[in-house]
């Protein structure tokens, strides 16, 4: 399995329309194949963070969405940017409940 974590740092005025923008994308990726879970959200604290997580089933899958993401970008492009962002992929080995 395969975890993306980031954050944007973005204007906090216009961080609902940063996620608004991209719920057309959120949308079409997880009904990618091997996509278990993404989303955009907003951080309940820090007014100008959006927090990014997804989970793959494999790099496969996210090398395919990546390569979708390329070759056909999200229509109409959001036109709100953030001023920063860093994205982390983590390689899980495994996985178990929290009890």
């Amino acid at each position: 399995m395969i975890v993306v974590g980031g954050v944007f740092e973005v204007d906090p005025a216009e961080r609902e329309a940063f996620i608004a923008e991209r719920v057309a994308m959120i949308r079409r990726s997880r009904a990618e194949d091997g996509c278990l879970e993404y989303t955009f959200a907003a951080d309940p604290i820090e007014p100008g963070l959006v927090v990014l997580y997804e989970r793959w089933s494999s790099q496969a899958a996210l090398d395919a969405h990546l390569a979708e993401l390329r070759s056909s970008p999200p229509s109409p492009a959001p036109q709100t940017k953030a001023s920063s962002s860093s994205i982390t992929l983590y390689d899980v080995s495994g996985e178990r409940p929290l009890a």
